[in-house]
């Protein structure tokens, strides 16, 4: 299968859930969920054991969902994660040795960047679509607005602070190529296996999704 265009991937999606799954029997369940709720992307984040195995079981039994590996820091982690079936990777930070290593693997890469600088080196790297990383804190919208002036030709991903409540206002700005969020999905919510709820806030993102752009929510093929 073809590398996803990920602009257009997570420009359709809207939205991308960021996800850690502390056991690998969460992971279809999550994935179900959310599909049904209208997303069909999802970043698995690093930040648990699970990962890798949570990662081969959506590819294997959830195939609608486009699933990518987050809180990528290595290149061990790198190649676990393209081994399992990771279709993008995601990082917090712009680390030259992990992102030269998977666009050599020709994975699509969303690397993070807080600064200026950091796009630059993402643009030297033939990257339009980065992660912005703690968006919150940087200063949220207006913080993206000014740093899309001199870089039109970016498209962002913020993540980090975002609520369902502040996801319209993202949306809205043409720089924002989709947006990342937590609050689809918290360990709490992975734990008591409350899926109903993961549904619920997926549909309601999926709307605000619609509204905002007049198209449907869900992830390019």
């Amino acid at each position: 299968m073809a590398p996803p265009d990920l602009g257009a991937t997570l420009t359709q999606a809207g939205v991308l859930p960021v996800v850690t799954v502390a056991r690998p029997d969460q992971a279809v369940p999550l994935a179900e969920a959310l599909l049904a709720g209208g997303l069909a992307c999802v970043e698995i984040t690093f930040r648990s054991d699970a990962a890798v195995d949570a990662i081969r079981a959506i590819r294997a039994h959830v195939p609608a969902m486009l699933v990518g590996a987050g809180t990528v820091l290595t290149t061990a982690q790198a190649d676990a994660a393209v081994d399992a079936g990771a279709a993008f990777l995601v990082s917090p930070g712009l680390g030259p040795d992990v992102v030269d290593h998977v666009l050599a693997r020709g994975v699509p890469m969303l690397p993070g960047i807080a600064t200026p600088t950091e796009l630059q080196a993402a643009l030297r790297r033939d990257l339009r679509v980065v992660k912005v990383f703690p968006a919150a804190v940087l200063g949220g919208p207006a913080f993206l607005q000014a740093l899309a002036a001199p870089y039109p030709m970016m498209r962002f991903v913020p993540t980090g602070g975002v609520t369902a409540a502040d996801l319209a206002e993202y949306l809205a700005l043409d720089c924002v190529a989709a947006v990342g969020g937590t609050w689809l999905a918290r360990p709490a919510t992975i734990a008591s296996g409350a899926w109903d709820e993961v549904e619920r806030l997926a549909r309601e993102a999926a709307g605000i999704v619609q509204r905002v752009r007049g198209a449907p929510a869900g992830a390019a093929a």
